[in-house]
């Protein structure tokens, strides 16, 4: 399983790094992919492109808000106001385990998740998406 996980580890940083025109040291795990590399919207389909390509897993754009939400229904998800409430920072900190819950409860915007998303939070989840399709 090590040579899998080291192998999706590579064709997602791979796959980053040639959808951003990026030199490989630009790229670490802990980047975000919007906020510390600039991937816009189209780049996150390259980029899903090409895992795809890569690794025969496939993710949708719209996967990536189901995965982050993570079936939580949006008014527990965010408050009134569309700023993460206690549920849906206690779910990000399980899929995103860089971030604390209570920097994210009650002050981060649920469309600004997604700029919170690094390289790694991509790689676990083509994982977990590779071992649910096993």
């Amino acid at each position: 399983m090590a040579n899998v996980d080291s192998s999706v580890d590579e064709s997602v940083k791979e796959a980053v790094t040639e959808a951003l025109a990026l030199d490989d040291d630009e790229v670490t795990m802990e980047s975000t992919l919007m906020n510390d590399l600039g991937a816009e919207s189209i780049d996150l389909l390259d980029i899903l492109f090409r895992i795809e390509k890569s690794t025969g897993v496939k993710i949708e754009a719209s996967d990536l808000g189901d995965y982050i939400q993570g079936g939580i229904p949006d008014d527990e998800f965010s408050d009134d106001s569309e700023v993460i409430t206690a549920k849906g920072a206690e779910h990000l900190a399980k899929i995103m385990p860089q971030l604390d819950p209570s920097d994210v409860e009650g002050s981060v915007k649920a469309d600004e998740v997604i700029g919170l998303f690094t390289v790694q939070n991509l790689v676990d989840l083509v994982k977990s998406r590779a071992n649910r399709a096993a």
